[in-house]
């Protein structure tokens, strides 16, 4: 079979998409949303941090992303406190809960990625990690 570069973009975004449909289905017992494990993932991952930083990571405008921390705030997954270096600023930061709901998150997430490329043998396995990190690059 010739793979065309129209045939492999294709191939390419089903399985985006089935990736991402997947990871919505892991997120449903914890009612996160992606954007909302995201954030968390990104004070995981970095610590406490100001709205605009968080946006920044995110990519998305900082109102969006105050928008996605009140929704976490509410569930006390992220608490907000002055930030001790310039008070005009709010610092987010994970709660317990946060952390390990998070956590959890994470080790679902795997399980789905386990599951979506399980019908791979080790060897090609190999070769799409070696192609998508070159991507990524």
């Amino acid at each position: 079979m010739i793979v065309t570069e129209e045939s492999l973009h294709e191939a390419f975004w089903a399985v985006t998409r089935r990736l991402r449909e997947q990871t919505k289905r892991a997120l449903e017992p914890w009612g996160v949303s992606p954007s909302q494990f995201r954030a968390l993932n990104v004070l995981l991952t970095h610590g406490e941090a100001r709205l605009s930083t968080i946006a920044a990571h995110l990519r998305i405008a900082p109102r969006s992303a105050t928008e996605v921390i009140d929704g976490l705030q509410d569930r006390g997954l992220v608490a907000r406190h002055p930030d001790p270096a310039d008070r005009r600023a709010t610092l987010v930061t994970l709660t317990d809960e946060g952390r390990t709901t998070s956590e959890a998150i994470h080790a679902a997430r795997a399980t789905e990625g386990e599951r979506l490329f399980s019908v791979l043998n080790p060897t090609d396995r190999a070769d799409l990690t070696r192609i998508l990190n070159r991507l990524r690059a």
